[in-house]
């Protein structure tokens, strides 16, 4: 071969493709989409637990609101009672 071949001379593709390249192609496509259905069952997964997590953090708030106004109205009670003595 010589340094000074045309580019259509300098590769070409075998018409004969085996048996064993086309089952690899099969198994390299079957395991991407083993491999996209785990990766979705994954973020499905994650999402649920995202959601379940939100109602506990909305339960969480209103749980510190609630604190919050039971520690005023305990503030209001002692200043009340310090002030009747």
């Amino acid at each position: 071969m010589s340094a000074l071949q045309s580019p259509s001379q300098s590769w070409r593709i075998s018409r004969q493709i085996t048996l064993a390249v086309i089952l690899t192609l099969l198994l390299q496509g079957a395991t991407a989409l083993i491999w996209a259905g785990s990766a979705a069952e994954r973020i499905s997964q994650l999402e649920q637990r995202s959601e379940a997590r939100s109602d506990i953090a909305e339960r969480l708030a209103a749980l510190e609101a609630h604190m919050v106004q039971t520690r005023q109205s305990l503030d209001r009670i002692e200043r009340k009672l310090d002030g009747a003595n």
